[in-house]
């Protein structure tokens, strides 16, 4: 009796925790139209006072009939970032069709990791199915569902959290809605690093680690990355990385280089890995990314290994495994990109530095051509690059702003040939071949 009083003891403690910590943040709904800037909104114990911009925050999140949000909140990272994923698949498939499903990101201002990823939910029909579906998984596991409810006069919203306790679903908090101002970087920066783009071999090596009961095929990609030598060493002879989106000619000309120099030609990420790229691929971002970084550092062994006796030319390394995750997480337009010199576009310290990267681009309606004419399954992201063409400028964007080493952009339209000799008197320039 007294350790079930001492776990249901602690248990309130931790609801009381994330509660209070849950008040202090500001809260940013991602609307389906990228050209507009994310909603924000943060809680008051005050009644705020009614103004135009309440007036048009209320307009954009609640006209769409009863309101709702979801966010996961256990302290794990690992079972965190999966439980996000799976409540978008339980989500989309059990909502009503009357419901909108947004992204609703909860976070600390300028304090890094503090971005909780979520969802809100718009009920056009005030369908009692889909509050009693979100009750249902709050039995289940460690989620902070929260109702929105209106004043009597219709100028004031409240933000009411739910919480399981017993058998019953019941209010545990509640909170003024009011508006909040937008930060000066979109917040999906704040988990950025080390969370979707890894600058050690250690922090991404930490997350497979965790993963080892979840995902049994961890143990395989740690006992790979074991036999890595940490912070390789380049040899005498250049590495030469080729870079761009699928279609832009990657595999034609890094096979004519190779040819041509007489040297290695190696991929990343390395072959040894790709039994298990469809296991990771199913995985969220954070396991997933961490996956693709360990990659490059087996990748980096086998350059430092191949780059002692000849020149080596690589089909894509870290620029592209940090483009895309950038490009992913960050939402909103181009402009939310982070800045040319923010540290998100740093080089890993303990990742073996190429002589000299390429990025190879074509028109949007060429490589759309290309694509075509190959035939072949598409990946998601290429999938998404098709359909989505603020992804793909995203995409291209972050290559750009990668320094040190930073990328030396050729127009891969005109002939292969043509390619071939702007690159190679590139690698003469840079590289003293």
């Amino acid at each position: 009796m007294s350790i079930r009083l001492n776990c249901l003891s602690n248990m309130a403690r931790r609801l009381s925790c994330n509660f209070s910590q849950w008040s202090s943040r500001v809260f940013a709904a991602e609307f389906d139209d990228s050209r507009c800037d994310p909603v924000y909104f943060a809680l008051s114990a005050q009644t705020p006072a009614a103004d135009e911009k309440q007036s048009l925050l209320f307009q954009k999140l609640f006209s769409q009939g009863k309101a709702y949000s979801v966010h996961a909140i256990t302290d794990d990272r690992i079972q965190r970032a999966r439980s996000y994923s799976d409540l978008q698949d339980k989500l989309v498939s059990a909502l009503p069709k009357s419901c909108n499903l947004l992204q609703l990101i909860a976070f600390h201002p300028d304090v890094n990791n503090s971005l909780v990823k979520g969802f809100f939910i718009q009920d056009a029909l005030n369908n009692a199915e889909t509050e009693n579906m979100l009750k249902d998984l709050v039995k289940s596991e460690e989620f902070h569902l929260c109702t929105y409810v209106c004043s009597e006069d219709g100028k004031l919203w409240q933000q009411c959290v739910w919480s399981q306790r017993g058998k019953e679903c019941t209010e545990v908090a509640k909170h003024y809605i009011t508006v909040a101002a937008k930060p000066e970087y979109h917040p999906s920066l704040l988990n950025i690093i080390n969370t979707v783009v890894y600058y050690s071999f250690e922090d991404a090596y930490r997350v497979l680690q965790e993963c080892k009961e979840c995902i049994p095929e961890s143990k395989e990609v740690l006992e790979l990355a074991d036999q890595c030598i940490k912070n390789s060493t380049k040899g005498r002879f250049p590495v030469i990385v080729i870079e761009g989106l699928d279609a832009t000619g990657k595999t034609t000309l890094t096979q004519s280089l190779q040819e041509i120099l007489r040297g290695a030609l190696l991929r990343s990420p390395p072959g040894c890995l790709s039994q298990w790229r469809a296991r990771f691929d199913a995985e969220p971002p954070l396991i997933r990314r961490a996956f693709y970084a360990l990659g490059n550092y087996i990748s980096a062994c086998d350059i430092a290994r191949e780059s002692a006796v000849s020149p080596v030319i690589v089909d894509r390394y870290w620029h592209s495994t940090a483009a895309y995750a950038i490009a992913t997480e960050v939402g909103g337009t181009l402009e939310s990109l982070p800045s040319s010199h923010s540290e998100v576009y740093r080089w890993p310290r303990d990742l073996l530095t190429p002589d000299l990267v390429v990025l190879l681009t074509v028109r949007p309606e060429e490589r759309a051509r290309r694509l075509l004419a190959r035939g072949v399954e598409k990946t998601r992201e290429e999938a998404e690059l098709e359909a989505n063409n603020l992804f793909r400028q995203k995409v291209e964007e972050a290559y750009r702003r990668i320094q040190d080493p930073a990328c030396v952009v050729i127009d891969a339209s005109p002939s292969k040939e043509e390619v071939l000799s702007e690159v190679l008197l590139l690698i003469q320039k840079h590289c003293n071949l």
